[in-house]
């Protein structure tokens, strides 16, 4: 029974047959709970709903099992709050504050699903494989999996047809002659990493059309990337172009104690947007997890779990996850509440000691597998930081930089001048450089991470000047430095400045991105011919000329790439006319 509360913190007494990490059920209510701290017959409970109204004495109910989420057909085009009870039906409950005590609901258990089941009598079933299918959206089919702590040989098959996700579809005996029943749905704990067969090396980039992620500091398919930066520079905006345009099958978005109006306008967005792939609404491969900074504070620490394993699920039946958690800095300032209430020793700025294994453990669930059923799947965590006053030497973002290969730093000065996406150039890097290079030589240009490390260089130089020019002024600079300068300043707005309300701006193919690159460094060479020549920079920069590489982007269609030859051809007569006037 209950002993004490603080808050969303529980402690009771008489609880020595409790297991620790069980699921509990708090007082008279029924509040959902977890048991993280059992010291002889006194546990601690962290309790995942508003305890307010919960009296001493009040009986707390073991339910023998683990806090897990039920998974299966119906969390596609769904949205749930931190614990997966989906906010629709909860709506439909009390249309304006989540109630106390309504259990732990979860997906649709009514509706009616056409099931196509692809295995007989005889067939041996081993964990992880795929034994039918559901239409679950009009995009996405959903690969109905052996749990992973099951197999054994079919023993029963119903016929194909429409069933719920309570059916029994199959009946398999495993080695010990014991029978159990395959369903649509099955239980996994939220934080048990599902199983798979090896890990993968991560060869192959996550697309997402947004040219200073793509070419200059790319995310690998099975990655993980931070995005960290102060109030207001675009950390949620680039999540959700990120959302909206990674070429991933599956989306799992968390907004993980963010303020309502942004989870407003993730619900009343992606459903309008097509997705470029399938022409249908985004919706249909995407699932949405909200807890916002309103509800309560433990769920918001359970949210990250839910949605990784939502994601774990669907990356096991061989589908390219994204997963895009906003942001981890809320869910951190979770832990060091609830680890305030349990009066653990606080480490660095208040947080708890064990902050960065807890953010290991996290990102550590990214990855490229084989799954147990022979598939390829896998997880990329793209998560954002929101360090207080814009500090990125703060434990968060620290750590969180210790355990991610790709990190986005954005840029208050950036953001404030309307430079978007506001990532600082000089602050971000991606470790997968090296490991993506091949790929990017095969598929989209022999020298593109060469031209991409001079385009980089060039910005490095452009900022060593910038010093000098703040000191002495511009003007005193040599012609050559001046030139770097102009073409640096090209670079910023012309490429990497990019408009998300543009049609043809905010999602940019790789073919695209890298030819507008070269025809960037081919005005920087021809200018650096002239430049041998004498020519001052003054007379290398062509207003027009650079007009129209600034407008590019805007003028030169997605799939009619002629546009950037003419502007060649353009910088090679201006140039031509120019050389000869000065050789004479």
């Amino acid at each position: 029974m209950i002993s004490a509360i603080n808050g969303p913190v529980i402690k009771g007494k008489n609880m020595t047959t409790f297991k620790m990490r069980e699921m509990v059920t708090v007082g008279d209510k029924r509040l959902i709970g977890e048991v993280i701290i059992l010291e002889g017959d006194i546990g601690t409970i962290q309790v995942y709903e508003e305890t307010e109204g919960l009296k001493i004495g009040e009986v707390i109910n073991p339910t023998g099992r683990p806090l897990s989420l039920n998974l299966g057909p119906g969390m596609l085009k769904n949205m749930f709050d931190g614990i997966q009870r989906p906010l629709e039906k909860i709506q439909e409950i009390s249309p304006i504050f989540i109630p106390e005590g309504i259990g732990l609901l979860s997906i649709d258990d009514k509706k009616m699903w056409e099931t196509v089941l692809s295995v007989k009598p005889g067939d041996a079933l081993a964990a992880g494989c795929i034994f039918g299918t559901v239409s679950e959206t009009e995009v996405i089919k959903n690969r109905l999996l052996v749990p992973p702590n099951l197999s054994g040989t079919v023993i029963e098959v119903v016929p194909d047809g429409s069933y719920t996700i309570d059916d029994v579809l199959v009946r398999i005996s495993d080695h010990k002659n014991q029978v159990h029943e395959l369903k649509m749905a099955h239980e996994w704990p939220i934080r048990t990493p599902r199983p798979n067969a090896y890990r993968k090396e991560t060869l192959v980039p996550l697309i997402t059309g947004q040219r200073v992620i793509d070419i200059f500091f790319p995310i690998a398919k099975g990655g993980t990337a931070a995005i960290p930066g102060g109030f207001g520079t675009g950390k949620t905006m680039t999540q959700h172009q990120l959302a909206k345009w990674s070429d991933a099958d599956i989306i799992v978005y968390i907004g993980c104690g963010e303020r309502g109006n942004e989870m407003t306008e993730v619900i009343e967005d992606f459903p309008k947007l097509i997705d470029p792939r399938s022409g249908k609404s985004i919706m249909e491969r995407t699932v949405l997890i909200a807890n916002t900074s309103n509800m309560p504070v433990a769920a918001r620490e359970a949210s990250i779990y839910t949605g990784i394993t939502i994601a774990e699920y669907y990356r096991d039946m061989g589908y390219a996850v994204a997963m895009m958690a906003d942001s981890t800095s809320r869910w951190a300032e979770a832990l060091r509440e609830i680890s305030g209430r349990l009066e653990e020793m606080p480490a660095e700025e208040g947080y708890p000691a064990y902050l960065p294994s807890r953010i290991a453990e996290f990102y550590e669930r990214a990855g490229s597998i084989e799954t147990l059923g022979g598939d390829e799947g896998s997880i990329t965590i793209i998560g954002a930081v929101s360090p207080a006053g814009g500090d990125f030497s703060e434990p968060v973002t620290e750590n969180t930089k210790r355990f991610v290969n790709v990190f986005l730093a954005l840029d208050k000065s950036l953001a404030y001048a309307r430079h978007y996406p506001a990532i600082n150039w000089l602050e971000s890097y991606s470790g997968y450089i090296k490991i993506l290079s091949d790929w990017y030589e095969d598929n989209v240009a022999e020298d593109c991470i060469s031209l991409r490390n001079k385009m980089l260089e060039l910005m490095y130089e452009e900022n060593k000047l910038q010093e000098m020019v703040m000191l002495v002024g511009e003007d005193v600079l040599p012609d050559d430095q001046r030139w770097v300068l102009e073409i640096a300043k090209l670079i910023k707005v012309g490429y990497l400045q990019q408009n998300a309300y543009n049609k043809d701006d905010t999602y940019v193919p790789l073919e695209k991105q890298y030819a507008m690159l070269k025809a960037i460094e081919y005005l920087y060479e021809r200018g650096r011919e002239g430049l041998k020549l004498g020519i001052p920079t003054s007379q290398l920069k062509d207003l027009n000329i650079f007009g129209q590489f600034i407008k590019m982007k805007y003028t030169i269609p997605n799939d009619d790439l002629s546009g950037i030859d003419r502007l060649k051809d353009e910088i090679d007569q201006y140039f031509e006319v120019l050389f000869k006037k000065y050789e004479n």
